[in-house]
């Protein structure tokens, strides 16, 4: 060998790669893993890496030169790869305990994951058996293998599992091979990126299980959704953990049983909620607040039916684009009839109820009513998944020169209400179509881009922050999305503004415009501020633990007597506090007043009055609020006079105190 040849041969032995902008040395075929154990040491919080911009496990081999950027274990990419071989690690333990079990997907979420299962239904006591063997293969500290594998060869290693064939056939097609991931004995379908091994998935835990369906399609086999969280250091998954525990004493579920908002029966139906006094009551002021709002916006009010003929919501597309999520129809004399799972339809064949004339636009149609969706059982969850749901609801009937100062005036008038509510943990979604789903969306594209393109442009022009999300759209057009963040750090959406494109051509939508001529060009706002009262009432009673704002207390004032010859004065300042349009109680048991105090604290009235000797004698009352603090003597006039003022200027805090 010459010289020459020992220098190029050397010379192609060696890669330069990039680290934290400097640049290393290293023989071909060295591992992602060796490069970051020698830079960054072997405690680092890194679970894999982007080579030249692509994700790739510490195993992979380095060929050429290139860039690589560590994965830490606490950044987003970090902790959907942790959440996704957590998910492995799940599905290894129960297939070992449930050899019959058939795993399907197992896909990472916001703060965990899940796996579903072709298996018979599992209770606590094995969630903790599952778990128990999950950190028995951590121990083990088994090395996650990626292999490639040719089709064929892959097809007969999950020959016993139809719906990883299934994903197989949808996702691989006729591909010369794909990749597995093997841990231990156990072997997935996975593209990956994983960890390096099971001793990265330290910090888990198994939440809950839930009923799901194949596909999502409750015609499909019904599965076993087993949901856990896992993280990348023990301080994230004990933060986690202490934030469920004050979500668990935040629960509406829970709240709205002590407070007796509402109660869903078995004999009524899952889903179905009835509003107990104390709910209709907030019910009634969050309704009572909309229509001021909406009057003061230009609104008028109308009231529909809650069922339609089947040509109504033929023409509407929710048949078929909706169909799953309606009842059956029912058969009447003069056709097939369908609960309603919307009011636009009909709002709709209000506007064309007569001819509309420009001077007629922008049309504001409001109603709050009640719509029942299809949903299935296993989904339901107290007011925030229900079937039977009163919406917030309005359609705007106007002109695409109109649209953008409708959308900017809709999302003024939220926000309004949120700074009422006391709200701020939210953003801006522009939710998008999905090219790719032609089932799901009404198939026009250019409708489609340029209705995206303007909300974007209406965005941009108010220059407010938001996300872009695709495949988030309604079936008839692009909307804007109001998210919240909930006390469990959930992301819901609360409030929407959708624009529709599809409505004036399947409903002859026209004005007459400034000319005479009659205009096809109506443009629908569809819009819900307020969410359904239900799911917005899950948020409000979260958000605040059930201590809600005076005005929207259901007990304003809880009024206690200290002992029997209190009674007449108390009575008396019931009397005048009610006079003045305040909700209040009176305790003149012969409890004690520590026992009734205790009594009284579940249901949360925004103040608690004290009524003894001193009180009676001076005609004054002792105040006890929400929060503990307390204020003595204080004048009967003066916390009339003070709660009226809190109540009529909707305070969102305690003013009195």
């Amino acid at each position: 060998m010459s010289a020459f040849e020992s220098i190029t041969v050397t010379r192609m032995s060696i890669v330069m790669v990039q680290v934290n902008h400097e640049q290393h040395e290293y023989s071909v075929g060295i591992s992602v893993g060796e490069i970051v154990k020698n830079v960054f040491g072997k405690k680092s919080n890194i679970v894999a890496a982007l080579v030249d911009g692509k994700e790739r496990d510490f195993s992979y081999g380095i060929e050429n030169d290139c860039n690589i950027d560590p994965i830490h274990g606490n950044s987003n990419n970090g902790s959907y790869i942790i959440r996704h071989s957590c998910a492995h690690l799940l599905a290894q333990a129960v297939t070992e305990l449930y050899p019959d079990a058939k795993p399907t997907i197992g896909p990472p979420i916001e703060h965990g994951f899940y796996y579903d299962f072709f298996m018979e239904p599992i209770g606590d006591d094995g969630l903790k058996m599952i778990e128990k063997r999950m950190n028995e293969h951590i121990r083990k500290n088994h090395s996650i293998i990626r292999e490639e594998i040719e089709n064929e060869e892959l097809r007969r290693m999950f020959s016993h599992n139809k719906f990883k064939i299934q994903i197989m056939d949808e996702k691989i097609g006729d591909e010369m091979e794909s990749s597995i991931y093997r841990q231990g004995d156990f072997v997935d379908l996975c593209i990956g990126p994983h960890v390096p091994s099971t001793s990265y998935l330290r910090w888990f835990k198994l939440t809950s299980t839930s009923q799901a369906y194949w596909k999502g399609d409750r015609e499909k086999e019904s599965l076993v959704r087993i949901y856990g969280m896992c993280y990348s250091t023990k301080e994230e998954l004990k933060q986690r953990q202490k934030q469920i525990q004050e979500a668990a004493k935040r629960d509406h579920k829970k709240i709205g049983r002590e407070m007796e908002l509402y109660m869903i029966d078995e004999m009524i139906g899952r889903g179905l909620p009835v509003w107990l006094p104390n709910g209709e009551i907030m019910k009634s002021e969050i309704e009572k607040f909309a229509l001021e709002t909406e009057d003061s916006y230009g609104y008028v009010r109308v009231t529909t039916p809650v069922l339609g003929k089947k040509e109504l919501f033929e023409a509407s597309g929710h048949l078929p684009h909706y169909a799953d999520g309606m009842y059956p129809p029912m058969e009447m004399d003069d056709g097939e009839y369908y609960i309603k799972a919307m009011n636009c339809p009909m709002h709709h064949r209000i506007y064309t109820s007569k001819k509309r004339s420009y001077r007629d636009l922008p049309l504001r149609i409001a109603e709050y009513g009640t719509v029942y969706r299809n949903e299935l059982s296993g989904t339901l969850a107290g007011l925030l998944r229900v079937r039977m749901l009163s919406m917030n609801d309005a359609h705007i009937y106007c002109t695409l020169n109109q649209v953008a100062s409708e959308v900017e005036a809709n999302i003024l008038m939220a926000k309004e209400y949120y700074d009422t509510f006391g709200f701020e943990n939210y953003h801006l979604r522009l939710s998008l179509w999905d090219e790719e789903k032609k089932d799901k969306y009404i198939d026009q594209p250019e409708n489609w881009k340029s209705t995206q393109n303007y909300l974007r442009e209406i965005l941009d022009n108010l220059d407010m922050e938001y996300e872009e999300v695709k495949g988030e759209a309604a079936f008839y057009g692009p909307k804007i999305d109001i998210q919240f963040k909930t006390a469990l750090g959930r992301e819901e959406s609360m409030a929407t503004i959708q624009l529709d494109f599809a409505a004036k051509e399947r409903f002859d939508l026209s004005f007459m415009d400034e000319t005479g001529t009659e205009n096809g060009e109506v443009f629908v706002i569809h819009r819900a501020p307020l969410s359904t009262h239900e799911r917005f009432a899950a948020f409000l009673l979260e958000n605040t633990a059930g201590n809600l704002p005076t005005w929207l207390s259901p007990i304003q004032v809880q009024a206690i007597t200290i002992s029997e010859k209190h009674k007449q004065y108390a009575n008396e300042v019931k009397t005048l506090l009610e006079t003045a349009g305040v909700r209040v109680k009176l305790d003149d048991s012969d409890n004690t007043i520590g026992k009734k105090i205790r009594t009284h604290r579940k249901m949360r009235p925004a103040y608690m009055v004290i009524i003894g000797d001193d009180e009676q004698k001076a005609r004054t009352v002792s105040i006890r609020a929400r929060d503990g603090r307390q204020k003595n003597d204080v004048s009967l006039n003066d916390f009339i006079a003070d709660i009226f003022a809190e109540i009529t200027n909707r305070s969102k805090t305690l003013d009195i105190i």
